[in-house]
């Protein structure tokens, strides 16, 4: 990787006439090159395609406002994209990144040069592979500072870490999720999750050697980027004897949250403080699930120590952290329901009070039938995911050219604003297992439409919890319950004075979730649930939000060299 401070981005006005002279932004230059590499983990040695050698991959470093440029060579063996996870790429959907959405794949031997624009966002946030299960190995941390001249809105730490938890596969990815959709059936689990690439002691043919250390100065605090790229299981986590207290997720700062332990899902980020406050020792950061349904899940636990610097003598094992249980809904409810927006004078939040665009989606996994019943799912059909009762197919030319060039035949604008007919969603489904509706189907939004999404959970076939991921915006969760959503009494439990701003929000199985925001990015914008195995199965949809009435509110030129389809 070799990132690059271009200069700084001027822009001059005339005001009354005196001369203005104002700093916008940095722009940066990154060089990406993705290819194979060999890694060993749990006696296992795998090639796996990964960035600039590194797994996970190396970090981004901006300021809140910037612009970076990262360019991107494929040496790998098949086509790949990188999507920018949580930045909202004002007016400028060509650098999103998800495959034949946005754009088709970067073939092998070929580059892209991707224009990742930085508005609001501040924090932590993290970038991936948007290829099939391509993450699983291509991703790294996206780090945002504030601008020149501000601070963070607590004390200034002492040293920041960033840590990624992400899974670990023995065999080769690719073709695991090949299989699974070519037989209908379930994917594998994971083998392993990872802190940092490396798995803990508490694996089979594992150990200290193979186990994430982070070194700490007793009295020191610390702040720690916490990236969850993990692919189908959110996580709690927590270091022994240590306080943990959130300030920031999905690049928005909160109100400070202190806590025992943390629930983190697939896709979402946090900002954690930590003071190595106790004696020193050796303490260990345990990560392992949380997870309430009955399928299949990779139920092992990752660890990483945290050393205090100084001369003592070490403990044999470190200490140990206590976790809530792996299916603690209601630990997982109770640390959820606390995270608030910070919403201060220099932290605004704006959440939106006149809904003019509302839809209501249920989310689901369910079956497609498959003839003579060859298939490896349940009553040998094929496995499914769907929203509103439709399972979203991936078209084979990107939607958002097919949009933009008016290309007739790639998709429809008729996916549904609620569910085709209403049931007991979140209790005794009865027969209500529907096969779902198959098809590229998207809902156009008017520019400045002020939206309300409700996540409906259903207790169809396969029910789990599922962390919605929007690209393109961040929006603001509400309210959230379980139960079946009404649409009388749910919407005066919502909190609109400071609701938390994220761009990936849990969705219980057998809950809901209601999430507001404005439709001031044109384009077109992905949403999908981001357990890996759902959205491959089609639990995902397509949002177009028109152009507004001025090129300043227009979707940007696409750039000259976009990757061809092939």
């Amino acid at each position: 990787m070799q990132p690059a401070k271009m200069g700084l981005l001027l822009f001059f006005f005339f005001l009354d006439g005196l001369f203005l002279f104002t700093a916008a932004s940095y722009v940066h230059h990154y060089s990406f090159v993705l290819e194979e590499k060999n890694f060993t983990r749990l006696c296992t040695t795998k090639s796996m395609l990964v960035v600039n050698g590194q797994f996970p991959g190396p970090a981004i470093q901006v300021r809140r406002g910037d612009t970076a440029f990262v360019n991107v060579l494929n040496n790998g063996k098949y086509g790949v994209t990188i999507h920018w996870h949580g930045v909202k790429q004002p007016r400028n959907p060509w650098s999103d990144g998800p495959e034949n959405i946005t754009q088709c794949p970067i073939q092998p031997g070929k580059n892209f040069t991707y224009e990742v624009i930085f508005s609001t966002e501040e924090g932590t946030l993290w970038y991936h592979a948007h290829s099939d299960w391509t993450r699983a190995t291509v991703h790294g941390p996206i780090v945002i500072l504030p601008p020149v001249g501000k601070s963070y809105p607590f004390a200034e730490p002492y040293k920041e870490e960033t840590i990624v938890l992400a899974s670990w596969f023995n065999g080769d990815v690719k073709q695991l999720i090949d299989v699974a959709l070519a037989t209908g059936g379930e994917t594998n689990t994971s083998d392993a999750f990872t802190l940092n690439g490396w798995p803990g002691a508490l694996y089979n043919c594992s150990n200290e050697n193979m186990t994430y250390k982070l070194e700490v100065q007793q009295g020191k605090t610390y702040l720690l980027r916490l990236v969850n790229a993990v692919m189908n299981e959110e996580h709690f986590l927590a270091i022994a004897n240590h306080k943990l207290t959130v300030v920031a997720q999905d690049a928005a700062y909160i109100k400070p949250l202190t806590t025992s332990y943390i629930l983190i899902a697939p896709g979402q980020t946090m900002d954690i403080l930590v003071t190595a406050n106790q004696k020193p020792s050796h303490y260990y950061m345990f990560a392992r699930p949380f997870f309430d349904s009955s399928s299949p899940y990779d139920n092992s636990t990752t660890s990483a120590i945290l050393r205090y610097t100084g001369n003592y003598i070490p403990p044999s094992i470190p200490l140990t952290p206590i976790l809530p249980a792996i299916d603690d809904r209601l630990g997982a409810f109770n640390y959820t329901s606390r995270v608030r927006a910070l919403a201060t004078k220099d932290y605004p939040i704006n959440v939106p009070k006149n809904i003019t665009e509302r839809l209501y989606i249920t989310i689901a996994v369910n079956t497609i039938i498959c003839p003579n019943s060859n298939c490896s799912g349940p009553s040998g059909n094929r496995l499914a995911a769907s929203m509103n009762n439709v399972s979203f197919d991936i078209p084979d030319i990107d939607v958002l050219k097919a949009y933009y060039r008016q290309l007739s035949g790639v998709y429809t604008t008729d996916f549904p604003p609620r569910p085709p007919y209403f049931f007991n969603f979140s209790g005794d489904v009865g027969n209500n297992t529907l096969h779902p509706d198959q098809g590229t189907k998207v809902r156009v939004i008017e520019w400045g439409a002020e939206v309300e999404m409700i996540f409906q959970g259903s207790n169809i076939l396969l029910a789990e919890n599922h962390p919605m991921h929007l690209h393109g915006f961040s929006f603001y969760n509400v309210g959230n319950d379980f139960g079946n959503y009404n649409f009388t009494s749910s919407p005066k439990t919502y909190n609109l004075v400071d609701p938390p701003e994220v761009n990936t929000v849990g969705v219980p199985k057998t809950g809901w979730v209601a999430v507001r925001f404005k439709a001031d990015n044109p384009g077109v914008w992905f949403m999908h649930c981001h357990l890996e195995r759902h959205a491959s199965w089609g639990m995902d949809a397509v949002i177009i939000v028109k152009n507004g009435p001025t090129k300043e509110t227009s979707m940007k030129e696409p750039p000259p060299n976009m990757p061809k389809c092939s």
